[in-house]
């Protein structure tokens, strides 16, 4: 679809679980986006943070904890924080 300066754009963008890498589908209303926020060295939040989607699917097996602090070392060991 384009828009009215002719440029290309999307009316669906679907999400991928950072856990499972599945798509989150339009219909998935268990699913939650969640953002944290990096802090500085004194503790306070330095106004960047990091996206993690989690499905569905991962909610309901009782995943989501352990995956989401899985998920966060890695990212954590990436940005040195």
């Amino acid at each position: 679809m384009q828009n009215e300066e002719g440029k290309m754009v999307d009316l669906y963008v679907p999400r991928k679980c950072s856990a499972t890498n599945r798509i989150i589908t339009a219909k998935d209303h268990a699913s939650v986006q969640i953002n944290i926020g990096h802090l500085d060295e004194n503790g306070m939040y330095d106004g960047r943070f990091t996206t993690f989607a989690l499905s569905g699917f991962v909610r309901a097996q009782g995943d989501a904890d352990s995956s989401l602090d899985r998920l966060w070392q890695k990212k954590r060991a990436e940005i040195k924080q």
